[in-house]
């Protein structure tokens, strides 16, 4: 499955920011792959955390050929040690274990968050041990798909709002205006600032002052 978007938000954003719309129309239409498995998605989070795309597609694996499909039922089954063996820590095994146990119990329902408001939906996840806020914002858009996100602790949106706008700086006020902007299509904004953070219009460096080099 993709993230699904369409001409509506298209229209938007082109209507509101005319550069955003320039980047989207030579950037074309972005296809980013989402996991409707809320559960294992809060999981396989906690499991990336701090670690390469490579080591968590290893871990991953190993994960799942260890449990065979990573419910709350048969990570409540493994025992820490049996997680840890497939290459976390003993901290992510405690935080996985705790997750599932509540899931299991009903003291957290995975199923209930997708009738939330957003804020909500952030602040049950960011409760989690081993969820932060961030964490809590790609789970509503790559599990939940929810419309309106744009992640001020996301570096890469930052990013690609300096090399979109030329600012050597975006502060909270500067992200403010532009995810009112953007909103309610706020997601499909970040697909595009991802896009161009990662290079999609090579004309564009980022103006971020580089870090002077510390002579010794």
């Amino acid at each position: 499955m993709i993230f699904e978007y369409g001409e509506t938000e298209i229209a938007h954003l082109k209507r509101r920011d005319k550069r955003l719309g320039e980047a989207i129309d030579r950037i074309g239409p972005i296809a980013r792959s989402v996991n409707p498995d809320l559960f294992s998605s809060v999981v396989h989070h906690i499991v990336g955390q701090q670690i390469s795309s490579a080591a968590l597609a290893t871990v991953w694996g190993r994960m799942t050929d260890t449990l065979g499909t990573v419910t709350p039922d048969t990570i409540v089954a493994a025992p820490e040690a049996q997680l840890q063996s497939c290459g976390i820590t003993f901290k992510k095994a405690a935080y996985i274990k705790e997750f599932a146990d509540a899931a299991a119990c009903g003291d957290f329902d995975v199923d209930a968050l997708r009738t939330l408001p957003d804020a909500e939906v952030i602040a049950r996840l960011s409760a989690l041990r081993g969820v932060g806020v961030w964490t809590a914002e790609m789970l509503m858009i790559f599990c939940l798909q929810r419309p309106d996100v744009v992640s001020f602790g996301d570096l890469a949106i930052l990013r690609g709002m300096r090399m979109l706008y030329r600012h050597r700086k975006i502060d909270r006020v500067q992200f403010e205006k532009y995810r009112r902007r953007y909103s309610p299509c706020g997601t499909v904004a970040s697909l595009y600032l991802w896009a161009v953070a990662s290079g999609a219009l090579p004309e564009l460096t980022d103006p971020a002052p580089k870090k002077r080099e510390v002579k010794r």
